[in-house]
């Protein structure tokens, strides 16, 4: 059981950036899966949740309007596409799973994590 999150980098600010993460190992049909990005010296955040049965989307106030989660469910694969980036969104961003998900944004609701993959937004 393994998420593998890729697609981080730098970007000039108001660039965009597209994060992957694929499940191997299991399939995401009946979980949440979320993105959350940790800071250099700052605790880990939740950024935004699929529920990949029915499509719902959940989005952090600093994300909604900027980035767009998405599925591609015959790859076992969610995307968080972000736009307008900022130096404020430059953090290591992880990508979670979890089946029994009541609050999206805990981080403890979530089982499978993946390694984290590096965004920094900087000219």
């Amino acid at each position: 059981v393994q998420l593998q999150a890729s697609g981080g980098g730098l970007v000039q600010p108001g660039g965009s950036l597209r994060l992957s993460c694929a499940a191997s190992g299991f399939t995401l049909n009946y979980y949440y899966v979320g993105w959350f990005r940790q800071a250099p010296e700052k605790e880990r955040e939740w950024v935004s949740s699929m529920r990949m049965d029915d499509g719902s989307t959940y989005y952090s106030d600093s994300a909604k309007g900027r980035f767009t989660i998405s599925r591609d469910n015959a790859k076992d694969t969610i995307y968080l596409q972000m736009t307008g980036l900022t130096p404020d969104d430059t953090a290591t961003y992880y990508c979670a799973a979890g089946i029994v998900v009541l609050q999206v944004g805990l981080q403890s609701d979530y089982e499978h994590w993946g390694q984290g993959t590096l965004v920094t937004v900087s000219s």
